[in-house]
């Protein structure tokens, strides 16, 4: 077995004391940020809410079936009625129309991409394959051209009502 010479020994030991100097010296933990404190708390706050409360006995799921019975009945493209609501709650008709009018922002593809590197989130597509808008001024209907009764898209800026029946 080799032994160190004492000029050795000290350099052993040198090296480590600097190492250990290093290590200890190293950058300060960083401190979390306001938003992730918040976040951690607001999370502790509804794990301790659903503890103490519970969630909802939701059994039948009528609200899900009910949304899932709207856009099948949408998906049809049943004959309806397009009308303007005036500030004073009366109806002007404006077309015989052909489905239920479609936001004006809502998009056909995904508008947003994902980075292969981020967390972040993306839109998901509506059941119907659309990415619909959280609001949306303008609408698109189609009616039916009263001359020709051929389908045209006509836009919309004010609020709408389509109804698959005539409104009094």
């Amino acid at each position: 077995m080799k032994t160190l010479k004492p000029s050795g020994l000290l350099i052993c030991m040198a090296l480590l004391s600097v190492s250990a100097l290093l290590t200890a010296c190293g950058p300060e933990p960083r401190q979390p940020r306001a938003q992730e404190i918040e976040e951690r708390k607001q999370e502790e706050l509804n794990k301790q809410a659903i503890t103490t409360v519970g969630m909802p006995a939701i059994t039948n799921f009528a609200e899900k079936r009910m949304m899932k019975d709207i856009l099948e009945l949408r998906d049809k493209m049943t004959p309806t009625y397009t009308y303007l609501v005036s500030t004073s709650n009366q109806l002007t008709k404006i077309c015989d129309s052909v489905g239920y009018g479609l936001p004006y922002a809502t998009q056909f593809t995904n508008p947003q991409k994902e980075s292969d590197h981020s967390r972040s989130i993306i839109a998901q597509a509506d059941p119907n394959g659309l990415y619909s808008p959280a609001s949306a001024e303008g609408t698109w209907i189609l009616c039916l051209d009263p001359k020709s009764k051929a389908v045209k898209p006509v836009y919309i800026e004010p609020r709408v009502i389509v109804s698959p029946f005539p409104l009094q």
